[in-house]
């Protein structure tokens, strides 16, 4: 995480037309625009439900008339680490089949590939010349994929046991950054591990804006600037494995009975939460420290079902009052989980039975509606920096 220092410094460097973005802001209600992404690593578990896709939905049935909501699969960020081209083909697909499956509606909300709109790679190399590579060197991200110390310096990992650090991996949040900016994000649904790579999207947004925006160093700019994303944090705690509580549900866990995927069966997830690991101590509680595998399986019950529990320590309390045994508790937790992803996985299923061709259209249809506001915004920003001419046919 970045320090307050950087933090405030993002603010207090905010250039002249940001402040008047800001300023126009309050004075009358501004459409939002939302964007977040997914990686395709095909059908999503349930910890990615309850930590962003549910959230996803819920910003896209209560969106105000004017709010524009993109929501893509960023099968460019994948492939910063090797795949098979037939796997990600494939994953590409399901995990759009899923978001259509979880209530994503292409009629309400932009859903497509990221590859499949250019400028998100334009926009990138754009960034890239303002990125500054010692604020990349602090990110986390690439250390944790390649393996290295936190303090690890990206020009010596080549010299290390640990796989060579790729410049794609190591430039990811730069464009991740174009992710966001690119449509004029002003609010961005992410999970807490992703809340450093906004805030380099934002201090990003304010070198941009300082260099190019109409205001004292570029005066005769028509270019209004990019909007400071704000956060918008899940409700939902992290979701954990079912096999090793201590740790988030994954994909890359490799015992599948770790996690529920949101298209499993009736009996794949009463297995699985026969089997979850709990603890021999006797009665329910709710306790992440003490007991963290019973109370993974209470947040799952609770998230799952939040309309009927007011809190996990009811929930526990009222499970301990009624002398409910594990096993029936477990039970109880299959059901919730059984009675809600019902729908998603008809549904998955539906989509998926058409032919794939069909899919990828209708995705693709989803990226020509995104490339309409994507090529608004770098036409912009292009003719800001002298790339083209305001008049150019190009």
């Amino acid at each position: 995480m970045l320090s307050q220092y950087h933090w405030s410094r993002a603010w207090r460097t905010a250039s002249t037309c940001a402040r008047q973005q800001s300023t126009a802001a309050a004075s009358r209600a501004r459409p939002k625009t939302i964007f977040s992404g997914i990686q395709p690593t095909g059908v999503p578990h349930l910890g990615n439900y309850l930590g962003a896709l549910r959230q996803w939905v819920k910003l896209q049935d209560e969106a105000a008339p004017g709010d524009r909501i993109f929501y893509s699969v960023v099968d460019l960020h994948a492939i910063t680490m090797p795949q098979s081209p037939h796997v990600l083909r494939q994953n590409t697909l399901e995990t759009y089949a899923s978001l259509l499956a979880v209530g994503l509606d292409p009629n309400r909300s932009v859903v497509f590939s990221q590859q499949d709109v250019l400028e998100h790679t334009q926009l990138m190399w754009i960034l890239s010349c303002h990125a500054s590579m010692g604020y990349l060197a602090r990110m986390t991200q690439w250390k944790t994929k390649t393996g290295v110390s936190d303090d690890a310096n990206p020009m010596e990992t080549s010299a290390s046991d640990k796989p060579a650090l790729k410049l794609g991996l190591f430039s990811y949040p730069v464009l991740q950054a174009a992710d966001i900016l690119l449509y004029q994000t002003t609010h961005v649904p992410v999970g807490e591990d992703q809340q450093q790579h906004l805030e380099f999207a934002r201090e990003l947004a304010n070198t941009m804006n300082h260099a190019y925006c109409r205001g004292p160093v570029s005066p005769e700019s028509s270019w209004t600037g990019f909007p400071l994303p704000q956060t918008i944090l899940s409700p939902a705690k992290r979701i954990m494995s079912l096999r090793d509580p201590t740790k988030k549900m994954s994909k890359s866990d490799p015992n599948p009975e770790s996690r529920i995927l949101i298209t499993d069966s009736r009996q794949d997830i009463e297995k699985k939460i026969k089997h979850a690991l709990t603890d021999s101590i006797q009665g329910i509680s709710y306790d992440r420290a003490l007991r963290p595998g019973v109370s993974n399986l209470i947040d799952i019950m609770y998230h799952m079902d939040e309309s009927n529990f007011t809190s996990p320590d009811q929930i526990a309390r009222d499970m301990f009052g009624a002398n409910v045994t594990m096993k029936a508790m477990k039970e109880q937790v299959a059901k919730t989980i059984v009675d809600r992803l019902a729908p998603i996985r008809d549904r998955y299923l539906e989509t998926m039975a058409r032919p794939s061709e069909d899919v990828a259209q209708q995705m693709y249809r989803g990226a020509v509606e995104a490339r309409t506001r994507a090529r608004d915004t770098l036409d912009q920003l292009k003719t800001a920096m002298g790339l083209r001419g305001p008049n150019s046919p190009l």
